[in-house]
């Protein structure tokens, strides 16, 4: 029986190697099977070619049905595998707010106790505007997008230059010479390709600002002159949208969130009139190290997904001030002004 076998093994391994159909080769095979199934069957016991391909018929006809057996399992599988639906990633609309296999990268979101699964779909279902692809908004971007805010947009009317690259981390330098809105779309999306990224090229102006932010669930400021953020927190406040704003200058930065409609004061109220320019210069006249950006857009972007899950206690009310150089940082209080041109009389809604 072995020495049968040994010649079905050697007619598979020459099929293979003159690269025969498969059906010929399990053809010449069962040839074979029943040629030596015959003789154990026809011939007399004693016959030496009974005897020189068996003891009897028993062993082969086991042999043959296993081989039935697992035939017929393969062509089960098979025809499964032909009937079945493939899952396509991209339709969530009727298996809820994940595609499939998305959970997988929010685990470590899922796991604290703070925010879970129903503070991953918070996230998910969010809609985030981000003005300024800078040196704040790039860290805010790219967190955003990590941790699944289901929109985000972002405008900007600046080119990605060389001199940004030393602290705007979502740029990198062979998008130079690209709009800042679009090379921050690209590293997003090659972040996570589930977000959906709205990048608007263009200033924001009193013309498109009450539309645009009507679009959004909160704001986030990370722009570097007066005109913007106090154009932002007025139409925020008229909206009564949550406004996260940052700041940065040399070593210090600072965040906030202004929500009058929360009992919170709005920018204006903390900052009344913009301070003359050499006051408060800008980066690049006053410079700005690397990292700063970074810890203070991180901050931006933690407040976010703390206002948006409600997890934790944010800085609705509150400044935070981070002292890069001595290593320091420390909080205030911040009240609303009675006498705000732009809050002023508005209730707080709890």
């Amino acid at each position: 029986m072995l020495a049968v076998l040994g010649i079905m093994a050697v007619v598979w391994g020459l099929g293979r190697a003159l690269r025969l159909p498969g059906g010929v080769i399990w053809l010449l095979i069962g040839v074979i099977y029943i040629a030596v199934l015959i003789v154990q069957l026809v011939f007399p016991a004693a016959h030496p070619l009974r005897m020189a391909t068996g003891d009897g018929p028993e062993g082969w006809l086991i042999l043959g049905g296993a081989v039935v057996l697992v035939g017929l399992y393969i062509q089960g599988l098979g025809w499964l595998k032909r009937r079945a639906v493939p899952v396509d990633e991209t339709r969530t609309e009727a298996q809820g707010p994940f595609a499939p296999g998305e959970l997988n990268r929010y685990a470590r979101h899922v796991v604290l106790r703070e925010l879970g699964g129903p503070g991953q779909k918070k996230l998910k279902q969010s809609k985030a505007l981000v003005i300024g692809a800078g040196g704040l908004g790039s860290p805010v971007l790219l967190y955003l997008a990590a941790a699944g805010v289901g929109r985000i947009g972002v405008i900007d009317d600046d080119v990605v230059e060389a001199s940004n690259l030393q602290r705007q981390v979502v740029h990198t330098d062979g998008r130079t010479g690209m709009p800042k809105v679009q090379s921050a779309m690209q590293a997003m999306e090659a972040l996570n390709p589930y977000v959906e990224v709205r990048p608007y090229q263009r200033r924001l102006t009193a013309e498109i600002a009450g539309a645009l932010i009507a679009e959004y669930d909160l704001v986030i400021d990370g722009t570097d002159n007066f005109e913007t953020r106090y154009l932002a927190n007025r139409v925020c406040v008229e909206q009564e949208k949550p406004l996260i704003s940052g700041a940065i200058a040399q070593w210090e930065g600072q965040v906030s969130i202004f929500d009058p409609a929360h009992g919170g004061p709005c920018y204006q109220c903390i900052f009344p009139e913009a301070p003359a320019p050499e006051l408060a210069p800008s980066c690049a006249e006053a410079g700005v190290v690397s990292p700063l950006p970074g810890v203070v857009g991180s901050m931006m972007a933690l407040e976010a997904v703390k206002l948006v899950t409600g997890a934790g206690e944010t800085l609705r009310g509150q400044m935070m001030i981070f002292d890069g150089l001595h290593g320091e940082s420390r909080k205030m209080r911040l009240k609303p002004r009675a006498d705000c041109p732009v809050c002023a009389g508005r209730g707080a809604k709890g």
